[in-house]
């Protein structure tokens, strides 16, 4: 596989949810990589944890489906009705309703989290290497759930069951476009309560997630503390969002709006910005890296050996050209108006004191060494914090050179310490 093609598959990986492992590094690179131990404090150990041994299998193949709720109040009191989520399981739920895990996805993703949807998929979901019979979130023992959050930006995937400025207002026959009322992280937990509750789930081992889905994990402690044993916390910001990553936000979206095409969000069936679209989401991924991946995969190198970049303002290099091509083809499933929402959910994840005194569950902390988006000092003094309110944690640093989708793609490097964890009492 050509440097190209190893950064492409990375890159396509975070945004659109192929499992392509480790794709801008060799297998002898990411071999050799090991675990860290868990942390209390922000400097690694030099004493490295095995990872779990497992017979693992792959899962059955996965059926996804589709939650409704006739009304539902958001946290700002605004009324959404016709409320569709999509979402997968894996497992089966025991007698008593106590073995279920619910894994929540980040800013781009969706509730693919494994497993494939027929044999001749490309990859399986993001977290396969986790999930499934024989691994540390064994399927043979729990029963696992993820769910599409509202407004996620991937309406156009097939794949995925959304309510979000893209559907229909049930009041005027068309798209909501930015009439649609704002929701949080919180509400898309909100929502996915109501399917665990119809499903019969009364107690979750754990809540999970990497980035957007570790916001969503802590809110589901937060919000229902007697029904959530233990966070795992993947790259997440702690207990709210710094005003740094509000500004990301900002900028995340920025692109769309900036679109001729956009149209203040009026411009269902008139031409999506497309454009936008793909800037918006060349720019979100070059943020969740880091440069040790930009070097490791295409250093100084030219697109085309033929066009040096010197020579045209046309002309690019590698990593512009690979950026391009990713966004561009996953610009095809999302939507403009989505990522908006999707920037404004994030924005709003604020717990305060009270609320995180009041969670019951255990947490562990799995921040990357690399991440420019949620760094370790994040993770660390959220720790700090919580252990200063009375509850119990600690800390697992993910080593690599990832950045921030460390957590994504390389979570295998976590297994051994998730699984302890989840088993632990």
């Amino acid at each position: 596989m050509t440097p190209v093609r190893r950064a492409y598959c990375a890159l396509t990986f975070f945004i659109a949810l192929s499992a392509l492992s480790g794709a801008a590094f060799s297998t002898q690179q990411l071999q050799a990589r090991q675990p860290q131990p868990p942390l209390s404090q922000p400097s690694p150990s030099p004493q490295q944890a095995q990872p779990a041994q497992h017979s693992a299998a792959p899962l059955p193949l996965v059926t996804k489906q589709v939650f409704t709720l006739a009304s539902y109040t958001t946290v700002g009191g605004q009324e959404i009705r016709n409320v569709r989520v999509g979402y997968e399981t894996y497992g089966k739920l025991n007698d008593t309703g106590d073995n279920a895990i619910f894994v929540a996805h980040f800013y781009s993703g969706t509730s693919h989290a494994a497993g494939k949807y027929k044999d001749s998929d490309a990859a399986p979901g993001y977290w396969d290497s986790l999930i499934g019979p024989g691994k540390a979130i064994d399927t043979d023992k729990y029963f696992v759930i993820s769910a599409d959050t509202l407004v996620n930006i991937n309406t156009k995937d097939p794949m995925v069951t959304t309510t979000g400025p893209a559907s229909i207002n049930p009041a005027t026959g068309k798209p909501y476009g930015m009439s649609f009322p704002v929701v949080s992280m919180r509400d898309s937990v909100r929502v996915h309560k109501q399917l665990l509750d119809k499903l019969g789930v009364r107690q979750l081992v754990a809540a999970m997630g990497a980035s957007g889905g570790s916001i969503q994990a802590m809110e589901w402690a937060a919000l229902y503390p007697d029904f959530v044993k233990r966070v795992v916390h993947v790259i997440g910001p702690g207990f709210d969002i710094s005003p740094y990553v509000i500004g990301l936000l900002d900028v995340w979206s920025l692109p769309v709006r900036l679109d001729p095409k956009w149209r203040q969000g009026d411009y269902y069936g008139s031409g999506d910005p497309d454009d936008g679209v793909a800037a918006a989401l060349k720019v979100v991924t070059v943020q969740t890296r880091h440069w040790d991946w930009a070097q490791a995969a295409f250093g100084y190198a030219p697109a085309d050996a033929a066009k040096p970049p010197g020579a045209a303002m046309g002309n690019q290099f590698k990593i512009e050209a690979t950026l391009e091509a990713g966004a561009r083809a996953r610009a095809k499933v999302a939507d403009g108006n989505s990522i908006i929402y999707m920037s404004k959910a994030n924005q709003l994840y604020h717990l305060s004191d009270e609320e995180v005194k009041g969670i019951k569950a255990k947490i562990l902390f799995i921040p990357s060494s690399t991440d420019l988006v949620f760094p370790l000092k994040l993770s660390s003094e959220a720790l700090q914090r919580f252990k200063k309110l009375g509850g119990r944690g600690t800390l697992y640093l993910l080593q690599g050179p990832g950045g921030h989708l460390e957590g994504v793609l390389n979570i295998d490097k976590a297994a051994g310490m998730i699984e302890r964890f989840i088993n632990t009492p």
